[in-house]
């Protein structure tokens, strides 16, 4: 069997106080296995994007653990979380969260930027990125000068530049037709996954679901169904 990307125990996501509490996650297990695409699915309010955000450390639960490649990521303090985070897992938001100010290139360079990588290498770097998804020839454009599907292959670039072992996807053929939606996910699927990579996916839409491994169905915040197996 595959070793575990990602394991999770006993969440629980509140929001709100008093009579208007609503629990968005209620006592929900997950494991992750690396070399697998794994979608979570279910209508709107279900909770998958809160799971998604607790599994990849960017939304504290309220109770639970989260344990990514053997480490409890909500144990630790707010600085070496973060770095763990920018090392270890990329996140490509529904909305793409590219700067229109800076170009393609500089879009794809940030996380190096961070890691406090030299400039000229992290452009290097970007290029190099920006040409396995093809995009090469556009990296001194801003974002606003991009299509749709091409704005998403930046974010996913910029995900991967760091090399993660564990990539994130919010959504990620929400704003796209379905001939630019299947293309990215048989992108993602074919030049991004390997043995040593986790792909976790949040979605609601059907046309891609026949291109996951695995598929988590939510319902009330909690995991109501699970289809496919474990290579």
């Amino acid at each position: 069997m595959a070793a575990l990307a990602i394991s999770a125990r006993n969440l629980v996501k509140w929001f709100g106080e008093g009579p208007a509490r609503t629990t968005a996650v209620d006592d929900t297990n997950l494991d992750a296995y690396f070399g697998e695409i794994l979608y979570i699915v279910g209508p709107s309010g279900s909770g998958k994007t809160t799971l998604l955000s607790i599994v990849s450390g960017i939304l504290r639960p309220d109770r639970g653990h989260v344990i990514v490649k053997g480490k409890d990521i909500w144990q630790l303090d707010k600085d070496a979380l973060a770095d763990f985070r920018l090392a270890n897992i990329g996140f490509v938001f529904q909305d793409y969260h590219l700067f229109p100010r800076l170009s393609t290139a500089e879009n794809v360079a940030i996380p190096l930027i961070l890691q406090k990588h030299k400039w000229p290498d992290a452009m290097a770097e970007a290029g190099r990125y920006l040409e396995i998804v093809g995009l090469r020839e556009r990296a001194e454009l801003p974002p606003v000068k991009l299509s749709g599907g091409e704005q998403q292959r930046v974010a996913i670039a910029r995900a991967m530049i760091s090399q993660p072992d564990i990539l994130v996807l919010d959504e990620p053929t929400a704003s796209l037709d379905g001939d630019t939606g299947r293309k990215i996910i048989l992108f993602v699927r074919g030049q991004i996954l390997n043995a040593h990579r986790c792909i976790l996916i949040v979605t609601h839409d059907a046309r891609i679901f026949e291109y996951a491994d695995r598929i988590l169905h939510m319902e009330d915040g909690k995991i109501a169904g699970v289809e496919g197996k474990v290579r």
